[in-house]
């Protein structure tokens, strides 16, 4: 039985620390006007959208870092934000967007949210489990700091898989499901977010892929030359940039494949503050791995293609039927240590 969607990543180009939200959201809005006029069904939009990547500055005034905050329980009805929510529903586009979260309590989360046109109300929220970086910048003044320990707190919320309503015709619902009769691969399509860093963690992908995960959404801004977050090698800031990229289309592939699942990497891109360089490489994955689109330049792009979510079945059933094949007893290390402990010493 065919699923099919039309789906699209919604890059995003430059952005600098003094550029005004309303100005961002209009150009997000862009892109969802472009995202109708090619029938898509949903649009993902990157990691903190909003604003410019704010954790690689050091703020000492909490005014200053607050506006780069979304306040409130609800982000649909933030007033910057808004806007660009009334035309998801209008457009009956679902969305996901990324975000900094500020709550009542006053706690920090890198977060998204999955909008749902049909209900007109977000229908699943995600906080950041994975934070790179420090809490103090670094020492050398040229570095780039990534400083997301210092303005966020572990995600809390877990990785929870959700049905989106309204993506694909003829889904079965619980009230039409025959007794006796398998929906696997049936229902409402079962999405799952993830943000940035996220990426690099399979225990993140499998935990989705545990839950029937069949499409799996993030957003990202990831720097193409940060040699003193990654302690890579010295290189020159191209060849750092190409790495970059290779490492962000490899977990994407690589796990979208071992998960038996869709994918759709959406990125903050370009020359921030005309110094600070974000790698684009927005793309949608199959479940075979496969890249069947991605971005072509490093600014405001939509990257869009029609799945089939019946693709994932294969995976599912066949090279990775958990139920057949998972050896639970064999992985505990996994859950139960964090840091290395390597053999003794000879």
């Amino acid at each position: 039985m065919a699923r099919t969607l039309t789906v699209a990543a919604a890059q995003v180009g430059a952005v600098n620390k003094d550029t005004p939200k309303q100005e961002v959201v209009q150009r997000l809005i862009k892109l969802l006007h472009e995202a109708a006029s090619k029938n898509v069904k949903l649009v993902v939009f990157p990691e903190i959208a909003l604003t410019t990547f704010f954790p690689r500055h050091l703020f000492t005034s909490q005014e200053e870092l607050d506006h780069f905050f979304e306040h409130g329980e609800d982000v649909t009805q933030s007033p910057d934000v808004k806007p660009l929510f009334d035309e998801a529903k209008s457009h009956g586009i679902d969305i996901t967007l990324g975000y900094a979260e500020r709550t009542p309590e006053g706690t920090g989360y890198n977060t998204c949210v999955h909008y749902s046109a049909s209900e007109g109300k977000v229908i699943s929220k995600y906080r950041k489990v994975h934070l790179p970086g420090t809490k103090e910048p670094f020492e050398d003044p040229k570095a780039i700091n990534q400083l997301e320990k210092r303005y966020f707190e572990p995600g809390n919320l877990g990785f929870e898989a959700y049905r989106a309503p309204g993506l694909v015709a003829d889904a079965v619902k619980k009230a039409s499901a025959k007794e006796g009769e398998s929906t696997l691969g049936k229902g409402d399509p079962i999405l799952g977010m993830m943000i940035c860093n996220d990426r690099r963690w399979p225990e993140a992908w499998r935990v989705y892929a545990l839950k029937g995960v069949e499409l799996i959404t993030y957003g990202f801004n990831t720097g193409g030359n940060m040699a003193h977050l990654w302690g890579s090698k010295p290189m020159s800031p191209e060849a750092a940039t190409e790495e970059a990229l290779f490492h962000s289309k490899l977990v994407q592939q690589a796990n979208s494949y071992m998960n038996a699942c869709f994918s759709i990497s959406a990125a903050r891109c370009g020359l921030d503050d005309g110094k600070y360089d974000l790698i684009a490489g927005s793309a949608i994955v199959s479940p075979e791995g496969h890249v069947i689109s991605e971005a072509k330049t490093t600014g405001d792009e939509l990257v869009v293609a029609e799945i089939d979510l019946e693709d994932c079945r294969q995976g599912k059933e066949k090279t990775f039927d958990f139920a057949r094949h998972r050896r639970i007893e064999t992985y505990g290390l996994i859950s139960e240590q964090t840091g290395v402990a390597e053999p003794e010493l000879l």
